[in-house]
């Protein structure tokens, strides 16, 4: 149980500033607009349940993907630790939200245009991203390095952090109108860089595995 603590954390802290529920749901405010209460608590519900089966499919499906392609996994942990160390230092240092670019630009849509939108634009790429696929592949290959038993708990880990990142996109984006009005956009700022600076590590320490899994596996 304790691998499956740990690779919990580690799945649900690098997916977190990445999805970032709280951002994301200024954006699905703008596109949703004027909404009845009832249609942002539908939206939020189908949105949710679509990036947990997204992200699940991207995990489970990462190491068939990797075996296709005829890439290692200590390579795809070094190249995601970058990037995802590399997203880190990006929110780190983010002055200007691109979502809130694209929310001045949103209109107004009925209720039936919107369900069509649930997939795409507002799962994809509103709330999971390209990010979002990188970060799980890379989150699959660090899973699948341990024995098949612990690869199995460190999946199963990976899959409780899917779940409840699920979770915080729904509280969100349901209640996205009263979460506007409760929260100071300059605390919801010093928190993404606080949750920004654990994500650089995590990228850094993935990067690491990686390179040291690459340094065994050369001939002495």
């Amino acid at each position: 149980m304790l691998l499956v603590l740990k690779t919990f954390m580690l799945a649900f802290s690098a997916l977190l500033p990445v999805i970032n529920p709280l951002g994301s749901a200024l954006l699905f405010l703008a596109v949703v607009g004027e909404a009845a209460p009832h249609m942002f608590r539908h939206l939020a519900r189908r949105v949710a349940l679509s990036t947990v089966l997204f992200l699940l499919i991207i995990e489970v499906t990462g190491a068939a993907l990797l075996a296709f392609f005829e890439i290692s996994l200590p390579v795809v942990q070094l190249a995601g630790g970058f990037v995802l160390a590399s997203m880190g230092w990006q929110l780190l240092n983010n002055k200007d939200n691109d979502k809130d670019v694209a929310a001045s630009e949103a209109a107004m849509s009925d209720g039936e245009a919107l369900k069509r939108k649930i997939f795409y634009p507002l799962t994809f790429p509103l709330t999971a991203g390209p990010g979002c696929i990188v970060v799980a592949l890379a989150l699959s290959a660090h899973a699948s390095r341990h024995s098949t038993a612990e690869n199995i708990l460190a999946h199963f880990g990976i899959a409780l952090a899917i779940l409840g990142i699920g979770t915080s996109v729904w509280l969100c984006y349901a209640y996205a109108p009263t979460i506007t009005r409760k929260i100071a956009p300059q605390t919801v700022q010093g928190i993404l860089r606080v949750i920004a600076f654990v994500v650089l590590c995590i990228g850094v320490q993935i990067s690491r595995n990686g390179l040291e899994s690459m340094i065994k596996g050369f001939p002495k």
